[in-house]
Order: structure tokens, then C-alpha cells, then sequence
């Protein structure tokens, strides 16, 4: 396999959406631009059903890695899910059962195949499951990982520190979560691991661990996260069931993009689109003199929408979101759902996937977030539906109930 070498590609692979690179950037660079194939992946627990834009951060990288020439794994964590990543979490995760997990993943080569290409016949894209390897560790092989790092190591995390100082648990198992994702590099024979900046202390351990059961050097690339950079919040965690899903609805991805807070704008274009950095610094500048930032947003919601639905979808959305929002109307092109009289509300929301879970769908109850567009709000969580007419849910969509 021919490796593009290329100086300006690598530039940009070395410091677009980065935040740091260990050891350095230098000797990702020489590994680069020296000509061999390097075996890159980064992991993904299936802890929800969906991949979101934080992640598509990580994933173009990959694609212009291996566009490069590069060998590129896609790593299931379904094993790791079932344990529980406690990076930057202030109590302990739920652990996920084998039914859970294996449920969640099955959409993910398609909403990552968004991005990457798993069709090239050239430089086939791996896809790997951790549990091909740690549900086979014995219980000496567990020591033995263990045996590479101490208790101090492990509780000198912040969230773990924190945990200590506000007396909540803090569960052995958890110290097994950066062991397993470490040995996954191991398992992997990886030149390269990539993540965000929460997964920065298992990546390194994996580092670790691939110089001591191989002599291996790897080098580790962290990316930003996505966060408010006002608040400091994530604006993407599966953990809080926020962001904006790779398989969200055309209408509902243009929606929640026009929702994004302003000053999270700029980045999102670095981080999760294919505009050229000259680009991204035209629309900076425009922004700066003085444009209205609803009309640089809507740029984003295009441009996103474009990337995972195609154009003419990009153009039916903001079409959509113009009509519904901007000028307060009801959309022409609104979608349909045939029900039986009497059918719980509920019930139909969650079956369409207009909302993601009945916690969702009660606490848009109790904001007044659902209810008949031109009508009274719907108060009654076990709401029973027994006339035609179009629903208004949450702040993004209408659909149409057909009795």
C-alpha cells in the first residue's frame, strides 16, 4: 500500500482538532512521514444506541489517516462496556448486561460508515470487539496487568480524588476499566491510539502496557472534546443523553444544530466538518465582523446535514426549520404517523424514535414541550390518542397523527 506523504495533509492531521500528542508531535510526525503503514484505531463503548458528532471528531481524523494509506481498526468496546469507563464521571458507572450492550452496537458500523469508508477493497477498515480478547484473560492474566501499576497511580485521577474527598464509592472494578482499554493496544499490536481528552489516562496505560509485553513504543493522540467554552460543558455525552446522533432525523439534526450555544460555532466546524481550515477562518471572520450568528449556525446545520443526509435533504431542512421557527408556521412537508384511536402517546413517540426513551418523554411532559400545534399543551403522560392533527415535540419537530 502506497503512503501519501504528502507535508500539508500531515499538518493538518498533527494539529487540526488536536490537543496533544505523546510522547510528541515530532515523532508522530517522523512515523508519518517515513513511509510505512501504520495500524491506527481508536474505541468506542456502545454504552447508547447512537454515535454522536463528539465522536464523528475522532472518526474524520481517521478518515484523513486513511486516506494517507493507513490501516485503520474501529474498536467495539463490548466488553469495556460491560464494566463501565469511570473517565470523568463523579460516581459509578451502571454496568451494562451482555443483552445491553450487543443491542446497542448494531447500528454503529452504519452511522461510523458515514465517515469512513468500509467498502475500500484497497486498505480494508477493521472492525474488532474487545471481548475477542479480554473475555479470554484468566484470572492470573488479570494480576499480571495489574501488576504494572499501583493504587496511587490509579486514585490520582481528579474524579477519583474528588470521589475520596465527598466520601462516594469508589468500586475496585473501576480500576479494571483503564487495564482492560490498555491491553486492547496490546492485543491490537496498534502504532497509534486516538481519543479525546477523557480518555487520555487509559490510552496512556495502554502505552504502558504495549512497552512492557512488547517493547513497543505507541504514540497517543489526544483531540478536543466538544464543550460550551463559556460553561465548560460537554455539548456531547451519551452519559447525559445530549448531543446530536449520526443517525438523527434530517430535521431533527438541523434543529438541534441551530440550538447549539454561539460560541461553540467555530469549533464545531473545525472538529466535525470537511471545510478547509481557510474556509472555517473566512466564516471566524465574518462572525467577528459582525454577521448574525443565526445565519453563520445555519451554515453548520447545512453543512452537517449535508454530510450525513446529502444535499437536497440539507436544503428540505432548512426549508423546514425556516417555515417552523423562523416565520412560526406549521412545515408544508410534515411527517406522518397512522395510529389506532386509543393508542397511548407514548408508545408512539418511542416507536417512531422521535424520542429516545420514556424519561425523555416525561420530562417533555413536564416542560410543556408536547402538545397540538395549534392547541392546547399535553399534560397527562399516559396521554391517550383519539383525534388526527399535528403534534409539536419539543422545540424541533411536528408530526402529523393519522387516526
Amino acid at each position: 500500500m502506497k503512503i501519501d506523504t504528502d507535508p500539508k495533509k500531515i499538518e493538518e492531521v498533527l494539529t487540526r482538532s488536536i490537543e496533544k500528542i505523546y510522547p510528541n508531535k515530532e515523532d508522530f510526525r517522523k512515523m508519518l512521514i517515513s513511509g510505512k503503514q501504520l495500524r491506527i484505531y481508536m474505541g468506542i463503548d456502545p454504552t447508547a444506541t447512537y454515535v454522536h458528532l463528539g465522536h464523528a471528531t475522532n472518526y474524520i481524523i481517521l478518515k484523513r489517516l486513511h486516506d494517507l494509506g493507513h490501516k485503520i481498526v474501529v474498536l467495539i468496546g463490548d466488553f469495556t462496556a460491560m464494566i463501565g469507563d469511570p473517565s470523568d464521571k463523579n460516581a459509578a458507572r451502571q454496568r451494562l448486561t451482555k443483552s445491553d450492550v450487543q443491542n446497542n452496537f448494531k447500528t454503529f458500523k452504519e452511522q461510523i460508515g458515514k465517515i469512513l469508508n468500509f467498502n475500500d477493497v484497497d486498505n480494508p477498515i477493521e472492525i474488532r470487539f474487545n471481548s475477542d480478547w479480554l473475555a479470554k484473560l484468566t484470572f492470573e492474566d488479570s494480576i499480571e496487568l495489574a501488576s504494572h501499576f499501583t493504587v496511587q497511580q490509579m486514585i490520582e485521577r481528579d474524579n477519583f480524588q474528588k470521589r475520596l474527598k465527598e466520601n462516594k464509592p469508589l468500586y475496585v472494578h473501576e480500576f479494571f476499566y483503564p487495564l482492560m482499554q490498555g491491553y486492547d493496544s496490546v492485543a491490537l499490536d496498534a502504532d497509534v491510539e486516538i481519543g479525546g481528552t477523557d480518555q487520555t489516562f487509559n490510552m496512556l496505560a495502554g502505552r504502558t502496557l504495549l512497552k512492557s509485553y512488547k517493547n513497543k513504543e505507541k504514540i497517543v493522540v489526544t483531540t478536543t472534546l466538544l464543550e460550551n467554552p463559556v460553561t465548560g460543558e460537554k455539548l456531547m455525552s451519551k452519559s447525559l443523553g445530549t448531543g446530536i446522533a449520526l443517525n438523527e432525523t434530517v430535521n431533527n439534526m438541523f434543529g438541534k444544530t441551530m440550538s447549539l450555544p454561539d460560541e461553540a460555532i467555530i469549533q464545531c466546524f473545525i472538529d466535525c466538518t470537511y471545510l478547509s481550515l481557510e474556509e472555517v477562518n473566512k466564516i471566524k471572520k465574518s462572525l467577528d465582523d459582525g454577521c448574525n450568528p443565526r445565519d453563520i449556525k445555519m451554515q453548520l446545520a447545512k453543512e452537517l446535514v449535508k454530510m450525513y443526509h446529502g444535499e437536497k435533504e440539507s436544503e428540505k431542512a432548512e426549508k423546514y426549520f425556516v417555515s417552523a421557527f423562523q416565520k412560526k408556521e406549521i412545515p408544508d412537508e410534515v411527517e406522518e404517523i397512522k395510529v389506532s384511536s386509543g393508542v397511548k402517546l407514548v408508545d408512539v413517540l418511542l416507536g417512531q424514535g422521535i424520542v429516545k426513551s420514556k424519561s425523555e418523554f416525561s420530562r417533555l411532559i413536564s416542560e410543556g414541550a408536547i402538545g397540538w400545534a395549534l392547541g392546547e399543551k399535553i399534560t397527562n403522560k399516559d396521554f391517550l390518542i383519539n383525534k388526527t392533527g399535528v403534534l409539536k415535540v419539543g422545540k424541533k419537530r411536528f408530526v402529523k397523527i393519522v387516526i
